[in-house]
């Protein structure tokens, strides 16, 4: 799959596709639906399907400190995005310029003449342009003036249960990962690269993989039991860590940290997909090292009775 970093790097055989725009964060059974009818219609039309996102989404641009968490980095979005056989992703960056873009100009600047789009689909309350001013109404009368199609989707249900990216954060953060596994179609898990630590995890007994959130806020926070992919041929049991470490002090944002069960190999810059299965418990701060020493071992232990029931 190709990524097109912005604007400016268009080029002229980019020209000539079928489209949709939106956040498409947590990839869900909803998102999936609407990516495998661009693809088929792709297919029918015998042109390149194509995904435009912006990087930062536009809440976390116009207020960080209240943006919804994410439910995935830019990366972990584009390789969900490429397993659905999506050709080709825009990343456009959202700048002051953009921002101040008016909605006849967004159209024009990216669907008409950069895309040359045939066919686009979006979600019925699309909002787009300075100030939210264009919508679903908007891009359908330049599409009759300009030569493209345009198709809305509805919200899909599973069960009676509306399938959107708030509802699977509120189910997250009340720990239902079944919940969450059926709106999104695979288990809720975050991926990363292990990056160096502070070691402390093996002055405690309880040595740790660190990887790096890569989004504002997470959606957890606490200790979970999780499985782990990229440690060896088969999935790891272990218990991971969402937060900054109070007892300790010295994190001012969030990091995942994850403890495999029985296991001893150094696993520094590898890519690793840990798997949420379990909350364990909340993130609260100890009365000094041996209290978290204490509490880790009750962590593992309380894992390992849920990979190993008697």
């Amino acid at each position: 799959m190709e990524l097109i970093r912005g604007f400016h790097n268009f080029r002229p055989r980019h020209r000539g596709c079928v489209a949709t725009i939106g956040a498409f964060d947590g990839v869900h059974l909803g998102h999936q639906a609407v990516l495998k009818q661009l693809v088929d219609k792709g297919r029918e039309m015998g042109l390149p399907s194509t995904v435009v996102l912006f990087e930062p989404l536009p809440r976390e641009y116009f207020s960080p400190e209240n943006a919804p968490p994410r439910l995935m980095s830019f990366r972990e979005k584009f390789e969900a995005i490429a397993d659905l056989g999506i050709d080709r992703v825009v990343r456009i960056c959202f700048t002051p310029r953009l921002r101040n873009m008016s909605a006849d100009e967004f159209i024009t600047s990216l669907f008409v003449e950069s895309l040359g789009a045939k066919f686009i689909v979006v979600g019925d309350d699309l909002r787009f342009g300075r100030d939210r001013s264009g919508d679903f109404a908007l891009l359908r009368r330049f599409g009759v003036r300009d030569g493209f199609e345009v198709m809305d989707t509805s919200t899909l249900e599973i069960q009676g249960e509306r399938v959107s990216s708030t509802r699977i954060r509120e189910v997250l953060g009340q720990g239902d990962f079944e919940l969450a596994e059926r709106l999104l179609g695979r288990p809720y898990s975050i991926s990363g690269r292990v990056m160096m630590g502070q070691q402390l995890g093996r002055t405690i007994g309880a040595p740790t993989a660190n990887l790096q959130l890569r989004r504002l806020r997470s959606p957890l926070s606490g200790v979970f039991a999780v499985e782990v992919e990229g440690a060896g041929e088969r999935l790891r049991p272990g218990v991971a860590n969402v937060g900054v470490r109070p007892t300790i002090g010295d994190l001012s944002t969030a990091i995942l940290e994850v403890h495999l069960l029985d296991f001893s190999e150094d696993l520094y810059r590898r890519n690793l997909r840990v798997i949420f299965r379990k909350k364990i418990r909340n993130e609260i701060k100890f009365d000094g090292i041996d209290a978290l020493r204490e509490q880790i071992n009750r962590d593992i232990d309380t894992a390992r009775r849920f990979f190993q029931p008697d």
